[in-house]
Order: C-alpha cells, then structure tokens, then sequence
C-alpha cells in the first residue's frame, strides 16, 4: 500500500496533463472507431475542447491500452493526500474507465452509469424531496395570488401569462446577456469581447444548448420561455454558465494557474454534473434573483429537474412503461409535453442518458458549496472554475 504523499504543483500538473492527453486521445479513438455512429455520435467525449495547442491527443490504438493507461494513473492518484483532489482524480479515472467500457461495447447498466460514469448516487429523487419542492411552488404561488385550484393548473396559469411571444426572444435575450456579462465580470471572472447570438432550433430534446465555437446559444423554438425562464438560460449557457468556464479555464491553463486537466470542463465524465451545476446556480453566482416571478421560476426548474432525474430511473432502471414515466412526469412537474417527450429521448439514450441526473445532483453540490462559502466568495469561485470537480469532491469543499 502506499502511503499519501504530498504533491508538488509540477508533479500534479503533470498528471493533470496525461489524464487530459488521454481523454483527448479516447475522444479521437471513439470517433476513428465508430466512424461517427458510436456511442456518441458526432459530440465525442469531450463537445468543446479549446486546449489543442498545449495539450494535444494521446495517439492511441485500442480500448485495452486505454485501460491499462487509467490503471497507471489511478496508482497515482491513489497517493495524493486525502482532499478533493484525490477524490476527483480517482472518480475522474473511474469515469474514463467506464466509458472506455462502453466504448469497447460491453453492457454497464443504468445504475453502474449513474455511480461511475455520472458520479452520481444511483437513486430517484427522494418522493418527500419532491414533495418539498411542489409546496414550496405552492406557497409561491399563493402569494403571488394564484389561489384557486390545483397546483399543477395554478402553475400552468402562471406560466401561460407570462409566456414571450416569439418575436420578442432575441431582444429580450440581448438585453438579458448584457445584464448578465456585466454581473459576470464584476462578480465573477472579466469576460472581454466574448457574446453570443441566438439560434432558434426544433426537434431537439434539450430546452437550449451553449455552441460555444460557434458564438451561439441554441434554444428550442418548439418550448414557450417566461422571461425569468430565458434568463435563467442566459446564465446557464452564457453568462456566467457554459461560455464562461470555458473562457476561465482557457486562460487559467495558459497562464499556468490550473492543471491542464481544466481543459476538459465539457467531457461526458463525472465533470459534467460540476458544469450543469453552474449552470443552475449561475443566476445565483451574479445575485440575480430579483423578482418574485424568478423565485417561482427557480423552485418550478428545480421539480422539474428533480422530477425528471427520478423519471429517467423509472424509465431505464426499474422498466416502467412510457405511458406511466409520462403520467409521472405530468403529475409531478407540470411540464410542457415538448419538455416530456425531450427528456425520455435524452433518458434513453445508451450513453447520454444517465446523464440526465447531472442537473439534479450537480446543482444540488454547487449550491451547498456556495452557501458553505459565505465571505469566502473569492476563494469558492477560484475552486469551483479554475479545478475540476466531481460531485463527491466538490462536497468536500470546506
């Protein structure tokens, strides 16, 4: 067994740089492999990589070398001291194992998914978790005057009042953004020149989608938004969400302030759940909550996405059938049936699908984290974007 050791920066460094390497390399391997028709299509393992010109792939031949190459690095994480690091390190290793597993073609079920691949516990959502949730909507409600009847009529109602007609989107998206980058910036990391237009898009199963490369924040014409519902999108993909960890992780990798294994913020790994949990609480991360229509807001994403965590389970793990996933859906979470029928396409996928409980469990993390920050609110945001977290690791945050 070999005892702990104390890390220099230069020897973590150096393994944050050969665990990116092969990340990089699994990534290219998967798509030679598949020929773009593999587990991942054509998003690879890793959607948005900007770390080409440092950290360049790994040449590799086989899923078998790829394994013995985790085994190697697992050894060597096994020797960090105790602390978030090591736990990442080790859930980071595991989780590029599991996907080189499912890459090579052997069966991992829904659950084995969710623990290693996801990092996340294999669970629904507790019922009085949820329940929780519906009564803290339904005290919102109340006091916003939507009385009468039952909750999931009082929260449509809600909803359908507040509803942007479609020509007013991309206004109302610019002048969200530039509010949010001017937060951002002072609250969070200096954005520069970055922004991004918006692309409306349908017949896809997610609400909206941050094309970092391409300058654009996809949004699915096909779903109605509320203001605070765009905004909290804006800050997902955005400001100070997607676009800016990526943009904090590039020039923390090129001035030498992070491990270059910063770069992979956008893997499919145990990663993901860390990136939608900023997301979530970016509008949190900029003091944005400001009206009571954003408090309703927040509290009816949070059943949804707790609501669909728990579906994704019923529906890949326990069998249930589609017709009652939906009935369960609908009951629960009030949704839109475009909102319904995206995330049993997202659940069933072979490899993307587990990670529909990155949202749930990534947020929750990244919240207990912040509340836990207090005053340290400079030294949380050093953490939670200039390293790489699993959910397990950024729990133990201080």
């Amino acid at each position: 067994m070999t005892n702990p050791q104390p890390q220099t920066q230069e020897q973590d460094f150096d393994l944050g740089r050969r665990l990116t390497a092969l990340a990089m390399g699994m990534d290219r391997l998967e798509r030679h492999l598949s020929g773009g028709q593999g587990a991942l299509d054509s998003e690879g393992l890793v959607p948005i990589y900007l770390g080409s010109a440092w950290v360049p792939p790994d040449p590799l031949s086989s899923w078998g070398e790829v394994l013995e190459r985790l085994e190697g690095l697992e050894q060597e994480a096994r020797a960090y001291p105790q602390g978030p690091r090591r736990q990442f390190l080790l859930d980071m290793t595991d989780s590029l194992r599991a996907a080189a597993q499912l890459f090579a073609g052997q069966e991992l079920g829904f659950a084995e998914k969710l623990e290693r691949l996801v990092g996340v516990p294999a669970a629904p959502v507790a019922p009085d978790r949820l329940e929780a949730l519906q009564s803290e909507l339904d005290r919102l409600l109340s006091g916003m005057g939507y009385r009468q009847g039952p909750l999931a009529q009082r929260a449509a109602r809600w909803e359908g009042e507040r509803f942007v007609e479609p020509e007013q989107l991309e206004s109302l998206f610019h002048s969200l953004m530039t509010e949010a980058q001017q937060r951002t910036d002072a609250q969070v990391f200096p954005t520069g020149d970055y922004t991004m237009r918006l692309n409306l898009v349908r017949g896809v199963p997610y609400s909206a989608r941050c094309s970092f490369n391409q300058g654009q924040m996809d949004l699915n014409a096909d779903l109605r938004f509320t203001p605070s519902g765009l905004k909290h999108l804006v800050c997902h993909e955005v400001f100070p969400g997607h676009s800016t960890q990526l943009l904090y992780t590039w020039e923390a990798a090129r001035r030498g302030e992070s491990s270059p294994d910063v770069l992979l913020c956008t893997a499919n790994t145990v990663v993901g759940a860390i990136q939608e949990g900023i997301g979530d609480q970016g509008i949190h991360l900029i003091d944005w909550v400001e009206t009571s229509d954003d408090a309703l807001h927040l509290t009816l994403r949070r059943l949804r996405t707790a609501a669909a965590t728990s579906a994704a389970w019923y529906q890949m793990e326990e069998g249930w059938p589609l017709e009652k996933v939906r009935e369960f859906l609908r009951e629960v979470a009030f949704p839109q049936e475009t909102w319904l029928e995206g995330r049993l396409r997202f659940a069933a996928h072979p490899f993307r699908g587990p990670f529909i409980a990155s949202y749930w469990f990534g947020d929750e993390a990244v919240r207990e984290a912040r509340e836990r920050a207090g005053q340290r609110r400079a030294e949380f945001v050093s953490f939670l974007y200039g390293s790489m977290n699993s959910v397990q690791s950024m729990r133990m945050w201080a």
